[in-house]
């Protein structure tokens, strides 16, 4: 099975490698006009957007200058932090290889800076979705190196790769869902390698609860992508949360083990919307809605903020800039009801900002972007939020009885 979707040439980053593209359309949006309260449809006139300050001074009023932390790859990106704060891991194209690898590396969050990077994966294939788990000792990745074929498709990517090289074509984004993608875990060193998940058909874009008891992860076992749980300790117990016609995934518990928050396009072909769900499937709500794309949502770890890459997709003669937003949200198990307000755009920058997650402390942002020119390959970028800044600007969620 494959996705791809239209980018202009200097926003074809990579994307959730994994969801639609890793993500599905891998690149999305957020515009004002398409916000929805939880599960109240777009057209019941949802609140607008948080106003903002003119465009080339938005990101300084939330965010430090950014600092990239990656480098000597080809690309990288999909980052996400140890428990500790002290690595990080993510996927990146080594140079003469045409398939992302895991790497992981030291984070020193007083002074980011790009440090040596090591290989975890096996080195061949496709590989994505890296995730700590809760104590540090382990990595979770989906690979595709057990394909029996691995010889051949090496073979016809970098023939594609030398063919686009020659001609200087470039490629709308696109991302396989590979039917040889299985999870495994390792030791952040790369060994002791153990495969948790052996069906047939596509397994990845995988992440532990916060307590490790369970793990989410996505496949197209059923014939279309859902989100499914699993035994945190081995893959065992395999149970489906979502079975819906198209594309869910991208999937992440929240702090508290309540809730995972994912991405759909359920509603319209590519056009990824944001979902909140309870941890055992039932409750889901719509966050978002309209004619755009939403994608890659994530927790704050201390805070009732969900963030998320948006662009608007309602203009066909516009060109939609990928940009981070964020939202407010409250949230009671008990009743399956989940709410946000308005969200806040936090970035501006004319490249795609995409992918973005908190440390665990909340103190800092990272996400992927090509920042070091108008061509510039994809890498990590970091910065540190100004949360009081954003907790000012943030839109309240309006009472129940406002949305009613």
């Amino acid at each position: 099975m494959r996705k791809t979707f239209n980018l202009s040439a200097s926003h074809r980053l990579l994307a959730r490698a994994a969801t639609l593209a890793v993500a599905a359309p891998l690149l999305s949006i957020l515009s004002p006009e398409t916000w929805s309260p939880a599960g109240k449809a777009a057209a019941e006139d949802p609140p607008r957007a948080a106003s903002v300050p003119a465009s080339r001074e938005l990101e300084a009023r939330y965010l430090a200058p950014p600092v990239k932390v990656t480098d000597g790859l080809s690309k990288a990106g999909e980052g996400y932090f140890a428990p500790d704060g002290r690595h990080i891991c993510y996927q990146g194209v080594p140079t003469g290889y045409p398939f992302y690898q895991i790497y992981v590396q030291s984070f020193d969050g007083a002074a980011p800076r790009p440090t040596p990077p090591t290989r975890v994966s096996p080195g061949r294939g496709r590989t994505t979705c890296s995730w700590f788990s809760p104590d540090g000792t382990r990595l979770l990745f989906a690979s595709s190196h057990p394909d029996p074929a691995i010889d051949k498709t090496e073979a016809d990517a970098k023939a594609q790769a030398e063919e686009d090289a020659r001609t200087g074509r470039r490629r709308r984004y696109q991302w396989d869902f590979d039917p040889h993608m299985d999870l495994f875990t390792s030791r952040p060193d790369g060994s002791d390698l153990q495969q948790l998940t052996t069906s047939p058909g596509y397994d990845a874009e995988c992440s532990w609860s916060p307590d490790g008891k369970s793990l989410l992860f996505v496949s197209d076992r059923d014939g279309d992508a859902d989100i499914y749980v699993a035994d945190g300790e081995d893959g065992g117990n395999v149970r489906q949360l979502t079975n819906a016609p198209g594309y869910d995934g991208g999937p992440f518990f929240s702090p508290d083990g309540h809730w995972i928050c994912y991405r759909s396009d359920r509603v319209e072909k590519d056009m990824l919307q944001i979902h909140v769900m309870k941890a055992d499937g039932s409750g889901d709500t719509a966050i978002t809605a309209g004619k755009g794309v939403h994608w890659a949502p994530f927790w704050h770890p201390t805070k009732p903020w969900l963030i998320w890459t948006g662009a608007d997709h309602s203009d066909p003669t516009q060109r939609p800039n990928y940009d981070l937003w964020v939202a407010r949200y409250e949230a009671d198990p008990a009743t399956g009801t989940f709410r946000t307000g308005a969200p806040l755009r936090i970035t501006d920058h004319p490249g795609a900002d995409v992918l973005p997650v908190f440390s665990p402390d909340g103190m800092l942002l990272m996400w992927t972007a090509g920042r070091d020119g108008e061509r510039s390959a994809s890498q990590l970028w970091v910065a540190r939020p100004d949360l009081d800044a954003i907790d000012r600007d943030l839109p309240a969620v309006a009472p129940v009885e406002a949305v009613r």
